[in-house]
């Protein structure tokens, strides 16, 4: 059982690297995060999304798939929580997309188990990958009912 990130993109950038690992060094299995950085497309507009899109797919499998998206369903802290439990109490993996600059097209839509907003705003994506390995870790204390999250 895993969390794996697919993000379109390079690396974490060096302003973002050490919110990140303050995280990750806190991450137990199965809540521990994998980093797959999926190359832009050099096209623009639909043709990237698509490319980009398709890339993304190929590498999701019969993973939980989890789309991060503007457009999403806001959940709190503890149904994240949940969320992220629940298929890895079934011994399936998660995996967690954050599209490119152009989005993600409908394919990825249909694809995912869950589309989840963070907020009704648009981050840098560099942004939502720090916001996503900390609230990974909070999902992760509030499923061992360890005090970090307070309601």
């Amino acid at each position: 059982m895993a969390l794996r990130v697919l993000m379109v993109g390079r690396k974490h950038e060096d302003w973002v690297v050490d919110g990140i690992r303050r995280y990750e060094k806190r991450l137990k299995k199965p809540f521990d995060l994998t980093w797959v950085p999926i190359p832009h497309s050099a096209r623009e507009g639909d043709a990237a999304r698509k490319e980009e899109s398709e890339r993304l797919l190929a590498k999701a499998g019969s993973d939980y798939v989890i789309l991060l998206d503007e457009r999403g369903k806001a959940i709190t802290s503890p149904a994240l929580a949940k969320t992220l439990q629940k298929p890895l109490d079934s011994s399936r993996n998660v995996t967690l997309i954050i599209g490119g600059a152009y989005g993600v097209d409908q394919s990825v839509h249909d694809r995912a188990d869950f589309v989840w907003s963070l907020s009704p705003l648009v981050f840098p994506h560099q942004l939502v990958r720090l916001i996503l390995a900390e609230q990974v870790y909070r999902a992760q204390e509030i499923a061992g009912g360890r005090p970090y999250h307070h309601e």
